[in-house]
């Protein structure tokens, strides 16, 4: 059994919360003056992503891959469509299913907003002296289920 900690700051738990919280208020900054909330974000830059490997996923392969709830994803992706920035087609393999793409001014929101996020991420990150090795940290604890 692992002990208790004697001080939050030596809980991984509350640190990655403070952690958390801090680099989304990052996050956040850059992305209202581009419109957008963090999980328009995630979902835009998800389908972004996706587009460019050539791909028109539904709306459950969004939410896979951004790690989101279904309903809520569904409905930023409304949000989204009527901002004009996503297109929701009819699956024609399956006509309760709604391929995304996005519209230029999506990706070009999307190119802008990945850029502006991955800056903010460079300096909210910028004295975590290896980089590399907090990405390798992060994976696995990303990819639990």
């Amino acid at each position: 059994m692992t002990p208790m900690p004697t001080a939050a700051d030596d809980s991984p738990g509350f640190l990655l919360w403070r952690v958390t919280l801090r680099w989304q208020r990052a996050v956040t900054a850059v992305l209202a003056p581009l419109g957008l909330t963090h999980v328009q974000f995630v979902l835009l830059a998800s389908t972004w992503w996706l587009n460019t490997q050539g791909e028109h996923p539904n709306q459950l392969s969004i939410a896979r891959h951004a790690d989101t709830d279904v309903k809520m994803t569904s409905q930023v992706l409304r949000k989204l469509e009527e901002k004009g920035l996503v297109v929701r087609e009819v699956d024609p393999g399956d006509t309760r299913a709604r391929r995304l793409r996005l519209t230029p001014q999506g990706q070009e929101l999307a190119q802008r907003a990945v850029t502006e996020v991955e800056r903010a991420d460079t300096e909210f990150f910028r004295s975590v002296p290896d980089s590399t090795g907090l990405i390798a940290m992060l994976r696995p604890l990303a990819s639990m289920s």
